[in-house]
């Protein structure tokens, strides 16, 4: 009785992603400046959650104590709202496309519905496989930085192929010394934007979402998500040159 305590409390846990989600739709359908500030702290405590629940539910043994609820699926149902849906929703209630036609955020939403049915979306070695539906971060820095609406829709465009494309990204709730300092790094990332997040106005500012320290701040933070995706492609690419090198030499 008490290991089943225990999982359902995981489970609980886990959905409180969910609650989180709510919360977000909510703000933004007010699509209010601190509507939005709002929805990124609500975002930002999600993937906390979803960055701890695992852990719990393998020290837990969530399986075992309870075969018939599947966790992970309770785990894709919350995160395709808050890492695809809602972000994308937020990109348009937030007019960071201007004048440019919603249908663009298709692209991204298609490709991550695509994403997350994928069986080999996380592999065996530790990776996830194509571009991991990360649009929270992606309409976080749109929101904060307000690029121009080509430059918005090109990025968008950029990374919905990337799904599509078998390289590998860290996995940083797995095992392994590159994923403990990653997760080192993403703590210190995760508490600078919690800063960002504080300093972000209730109303706009010369038509701006922050004011000029802020925008540095923002600039700063973006040093890790640029370490995620450059440790990711090299290992991508080392992993495809070691799959050629091995093909060169059965064929030799």
């Amino acid at each position: 009785m008490i290991r089943k305590t225990l999982a359902w409390c995981v489970h609980s846990y886990t959905a409180l992603g969910l609650v989180a989600a709510g919360g977000i739709a909510v703000a933004l359908v007010e699509a209010r400046p601190e509507s939005f500030r709002w929805a990124f702290v609500l975002m930002l405590i999600a993937t906390v959650v979803d960055a701890t629940d695992g852990t719990l539910a393998r020290a837990v043994k969530v399986k075992e104590v309870l075969p018939r609820f599947d966790g992970r699926r309770l785990d894709d149902l919350i995160d395709f709202q808050t890492y695809t849906s809602l972000p994308l929703l937020l990109i348009w209630r937030a007019g960071l496309l201007e004048d440019a036609s919603p249908a663009w955020l298709l692209a991204p939403l298609l490709a991550s519905a695509y994403g997350f049915c994928q069986t080999t979306a996380k592999t065996d070695d530790g990776y996830f496989l194509g571009f991991p539906s990360y649009w929270n971060i992606v309409a976080f820095y749109v929101y904060a930085l307000q690029p121009p609406a080509w430059f918005t829709i090109s990025l968008m465009l950029f990374f919905a192929f990337m799904t599509f494309v078998p390289a590998r990204y860290l996995y940083p709730t797995h095992r392994g010394r590159l994923n403990r300092w990653t997760n080192w790094l993403g703590a210190g990332w995760a508490i600078l934007l919690v800063w960002i997040l504080v300093r972000m106005p209730d109303q706009r500012i010369d038509g701006a979402n922050i004011d000029p320290l802020t925008r540095v701040l923002v600039f700063i933070s973006l040093v890790f998500p640029a370490y995620y995706l450059a440790v990711s492609w090299f290992i991508s690419v080392r992993i495809l040159q070691r799959a050629l090198h091995q093909r060169r030499i059965v064929r030799a």
